[in-house]
Formats: structure tokens, C-alpha cells, sequence
């Protein structure tokens, strides 16, 4: 009787050891990413940002109402004339730091276009890559949509909405697409991880565009062609681009920044705005 008791606990235990190994493939595609911080290659791929303070002309900060009623951040910059096109920008993982702002104020100026960099860890930046990978991980996933929503609200229902984010953001600018329903106009995400639902996908309203890396060890070439399979399973049009070049690619304060590869996918998002606003 002992021996069959400790067969049962032998299986029991390892029945519930494998669940939890393999809980992170079967969890939401922003909870994967998430989990990536737990690999330790992950967190020291992450150099600490450069120093860097940005003086902006146009751009500050604003609160405005999640969709549970706290208040939630973002940094706004309005267009130099009135227009009802919006760019959410989602930071990388570091948080909504002076990098972000510089790029959320270049896009509205590019573009003519009123920008909202949405705060996803609540007034938190990071500045080394293990509080980084902590604020990644403290995000919950009902908090993100709660504050993607209000920031909708906040915008009207008028707004005729673009979404962009890197890395953490990424995935998270494929999230806000598919929340934000037919408001959305096109969705540009960079190396960040995608959606694996179909059924998900399938509430997309707009074309999708990603940069991505070949070298990228975590957002693989097979992620992406997964992502690309997926996206064909629910009808809807993603256009690729894969670049010799690192995860974080085109990010002004990484050692993988690769500057070529970063501003040939800065022209391409422009010109997958700019098409989609006439």
C-alpha cells in the first residue's frame, strides 16, 4: 500500500512540475514576453541606457482615466494643427523614459499626427535591466487593457488611432490594435511578441506591419513566421520585415542598435501611416 501511495505522489508531483514548465507557452503572448525575464541571457542582452534628458517643445505629461476609474499616465504631444489621427506609442522595456519621448514627439512631428506614449508601469522607469525585468513582470494584464482603454476614452471617438511599441511594447502595440476595434488604422510593431490566438487576431480592424531581427534570440525568425501563419489563419494582412540586425535593434541606446536597420524601418513606418491617412 505504501509503494502504490508513493507511485501516486511520484506522478501527482510530476504531473504538476511539467504543467508549470510548461505554463509560459500556453499563457497570453504578453505574459510570455513577460516571462522572458526570467532568462538571465535576456536581462544582460538589455545595456543600461546611455544618460540622456530630453527637452521637449510640445509634449508633456497628462492623466487621464483608466476604464476602472484610477488614474492613469501618459505623455502627450498634440499635433502642430488640429487633426483627429492619434499615434499610441508603448515603451520598450525600460519604461516611459526620455527615449520614448523624444520618439513619441519626432513621430508627431513627422506625421501630424497627436501622440500619446501610454504608461504601462505606472510612473516607474527602470535604469538598470533587472528593475527592468521586475516592472515587466508587475505588470498585470487587466491593469495594461484598463489603461489602453481609457486612453481610447481619452481620445474620443472620433480618434482615428495608429499603434506603435518596441520590444515590451511590441506586443503590447499588437494588444491595443486589436482592443481598440475599428477606431484603429494600422498597427507598427517592433520586435515584440505577437499575438498566437487566431481567434484573437481575428478582432483585428487594421493592416499589421513588424521589424524584426534575424539575430533576435528571443523573437525568433520561427516566431515570426508563426506570427505570419496565424495572421494569414485569421484573415488579416501582416507585412514583415527581417533585418540582419539584434533584438533592439533600433533602439538609440543599445549596443545592438543597428542605425541603417532603424531608419530604413523609421521610412517604412512613415509610409504605412501616411497611406493609410488619406
Amino acid at each position: 500500500m505504501q509503494k502504490l501511495l508513493l507511485v501516486f505522489i511520484f506522478i501527482v508531483t510530476g504531473t504538476l512540475l511539467f504543467a508549470q514548465k510548461m505554463a509560459p507557452c500556453c499563457a497570453p503572448a504578453t505574459q510570455q514576453f513577460a516571462a522572458l525575464a526570467d532568462d538571465k541571457d535576456f536581462i544582460m542582452s538589455h545595456d543600461v541606457p546611455l544618460p540622456f534628458i530630453y527637452r521637449s517643445a510640445n509634449g508633456a505629461d497628462i492623466t487621464f482615466k483608466a476604464a476602472e476609474g484610477t488614474d492613469a499616465h501618459g505623455w502627450m504631444v498634440k499635433a502642430a494643427k488640429p487633426t483627429d489621427y492619434y499615434m499610441f506609442v508603448i515603451h520598450e522595456y525600460w519604461g516611459l523614459n526620455d527615449y520614448i519621448k523624444q520618439e513619441s514627439e519626432k513621430l508627431s512631428n513627422d506625421l501630424g499626427v497627436n501622440v500619446i506614449a501610454l504608461d504601462l508601469y505606472d510612473n516607474k522607469v527602470a535604469t538598470t535591466p533587472e528593475d527592468a525585468g521586475k516592472l515587466m513582470q508587475a505588470v498585470k494584464p487587466e491593469r495594461a487593457m484598463a489603461i489602453i482603454k481609457g486612453a481610447f476614452m481619452y481620445a474620443g471617438s472620433k480618434a482615428k488611432v495608429f499603434t506603435i511599441g518596441w520590444c515590451f511594447g511590441g506586443g503590447w502595440s499588437l494588444q491595443t490594435a486589436i482592443i481598440g476595434g475599428s477606431q484603429v488604422k494600422g498597427c507598427i510593431m517592433y520586435y515584440g511578441m505577437p499575438e498566437k490566438d487566431v481567434n484573437k487576431l481575428k478582432a483585428l480592424h487594421c493592416d499589421v506591419i513588424g521589424f524584426f531581427g534575424n539575430q533576435d534570440k528571443w523573437i525568433t525568425p520561427q516566431v515570426v513566421d508563426e506570427f505570419k501563419t496565424n495572421m494569414k489563419a485569421a484573415d488579416k494582412k501582416v507585412t514583415t520585415y527581417e533585418y540582419d540586425a539584434d533584438h533592439a535593434f533600433a533602439n538609440p541606446s543599445s549596443a545592438h542598435n543597428n542605425k541603417e536597420a532603424a531608419a530604413n524601418a523609421y521610412a517604412k513606418t512613415l509610409a504605412f501611416v501616411k497611406e493609410r491617412m488619406k
